[in-house]
């Protein structure tokens, strides 16, 4: 019989405790700070100008994928000259040459997306047409290769600039609406789609105006072929997008509509869908009347021949357009309907403040994203003035994508990842992989569906990693050990995120960090704690 090892017994006792927190109830804050120095603010007086240095602290790793000392240097910024930089940042923010070299080499990145996608589409027919099963297989099997690299570029992408953009709330924000605006990148086709989705439909608005936001997913065509628009035609209604695009895109689940109003955004959302003939190819042959209503922008396509042209009625008005400029109109009744701006801004409030956000938040957003006409960072910008919002600093359970890059971001700080690959591991073993939400909801933003058990263990191996200084492949089970080379693990405990949070922590964490052998051990008591498990 194996003996038992004294110090795995005492880690396995100090995670248990641990994990207890973790999952049940962190008691987060629970001895007072002392009195810290206000930072310096630059910009005048503000919401943050008085601020201490731990809530200053959690600001910052909530607007941002995590804290890192060049977060906390602000650029040279103000807090609140920082925070509008945030809300309103230029066109392009620079990367680390070394992330953006990785970016430069992708496909998705040298490849237009309509000679990928008609590259694809050849390949698999192409694959089909084969004379033998064996040679069907051995082309199928090479062409689902290449779409899951395809995915995985993308993928990758996005982690580089969650890890790495001085943008961070746009990065963030691009996640969010990613996740609002769902697609499954492993439905037929979309794995080449979904990284020019996220890069042209979502990113550029992701704190633009909703309508704008709105527009550009209704015309891409990951969009129109995950929820099967693209088959929406006077004569074979196929509702599945027009009812998503009210129960989960604008109006929700209890926003007023009625199944009529579904059946009526359908017939005004047939004709819009995807084209695979060649750019710059002739239109398809049709009437000169319809012919002047026909649209083509890349693979989008908006086809009159198919077309519903007979008059509709929408959350009890008609609608008075025609062709494209009906569904434009439609949009615009569903962007600026009140049940819209509630249910859009509260879901802003799971994200970013936390389960069950009071009611007077709610109604404060919802008045912001009206009198703005949606303008995102605006409703931002009046969420981050709340007292509310300001008390849920440190107290929101982080999901698996928030914990991952926080927990890279703190231990790497600005040392770029050679590659994404074992991030990307690791999100699909937390059970979040992006792009990898099968239905049109997205993934859940409550606590609840990121703390059981079966998350915890394996958020305590990814500790195990990242506090070893090796980022390591995820192990195959929970029962074994990741695959590393010893390497030299970070100096967590004197980052400026820990010393300055450090007074706030509760009496349990403190205790079990006291117990730590090895600053390899502090960094997994560390990172595996409920101080760092919310944000």
């Amino acid at each position: 019989m194996t003996p038992t090892n004294p110090l795995h017994l005492h880690r396995r006792t100090l995670l248990l405790g641990l994990a207890g927190c973790a999952v049940f109830g962190a008691p987060l804050a629970t001895q007072a700070a002392p009195p810290a120095a206000a930072v310096p603010h630059t910009t005048g007086p503000g919401t943050w100008s008085a601020a201490d240095e731990p809530t200053l602290a959690r600001l910052l790793d909530r607007v941002t994928w995590g804290y890192t000392a060049g977060t906390q240097a602000l650029g040279g910024l103000g807090i609140s000259a920082y925070l509008a930089a945030q809300l309103r940042p230029g066109a392009n923010a620079a990367l680390p040459r070394e992330a953006q070299a990785q970016i430069d080499a992708m496909a998705i990145s040298r490849t237009p997306i309509e000679a990928l996608a008609a590259d694809m589409e050849a390949r698999n027919r192409a694959a089909k047409a084969l004379p033998t099963e064996d040679e069907r297989k051995a082309a199928l099997k090479a062409w689902q290769q290449d779409m899951r690299v395809l995915q995985q570029e993308a993928a990758a992408r996005f982690v580089l600039r969650a890890l790495y953009s001085p943008s961070q709330l746009r990065e963030k924000m691009t996640w969010f609406w990613m996740n609002h605006f769902n697609v499954f990148a492993g439905k037929g086709s979309l794995r080449a789609l979904v990284g020019d989705y996220e890069e042209r439909a979502v990113r550029p608005h992701a704190l633009g105006r909703f309508r704008d936001l709105l527009g550009a997913t209704v015309r891409h065509p990951a969009m129109l072929r995950y929820l099967d628009n693209a088959q929406n035609a006077a004569g074979r209604i196929n509702e599945n997008y027009a009812r998503e695009l009210m129960e989960l895109h604008t109006l929700g689940v209890d926003g007023g509509y009625s199944q009529q109003d579904v059946q009526e955004l359908a017939r005004v959302l047939t004709g819009v869908g995807v084209s695979q003939r060649p750019p710059g190819d002739e239109p398809p042959r049709m009437r000169p009347a319809l012919l002047r209503h026909y649209v083509r922008e890349g693979l989008f396509e908006f086809n009159p021949q198919r077309h519903d042209w007979d008059p509709k009625t929408l959350l009890g008005q008609p609608l008075r357009a025609q062709g494209l400029a009906e569904v434009d109109e439609a949009l615009d009744r569903l962007a600026r309907a009140p049940a819209t701006a509630r249910f859009i801004t509260r879901k802003i409030a799971l994200f970013l403040v936390g389960d069950n956000p009071p009611p007077a938040l709610l109604q404060t957003l919802a008045r912001s994203f009206e009198r703005t006409d949606g303008d995102i960072a605006a409703v931002l910008e009046t969420l981050f003035h709340t007292p509310e919002f300001r008390a849920s600093l440190g107290q929101r359970f982080r999901d698996p994508v928030h914990y991952a890059l926080a927990g890279l971001r703190l231990a790497h700080g600005d040392a770029v990842l050679p590659n994404t690959d074992t991030a990307l591991a690791w999100l699909q073993r937390l059970a979040e992989p992006l792009y990898g939400r099968v239905t049109p909801d997205g993934y859940p933003l409550d606590s609840t569906t990121w703390s059981g058990s079966g998350q915890m263990s394996t958020r305590f191996e990814m500790a195990r990693a990242l506090g070893a200084g090796a980022m390591a492949a995820p192990p195959a089970s929970d029962d074994a050990a990741p695959r590393a080379a010893p390497r030299m693990p970070p100096g967590l405990a004197q980052t400026a995120y820990v010393r300055t949070l450090e007074p706030t922590w509760s009496p349990a964490t403190r205790s079990a960090l006291a117990q730590a052998t090895s600053p390899r051990e502090w960094n997994l008591l560390f990172l595996a704690s409920p101080e760092f498990m919310h944000g």
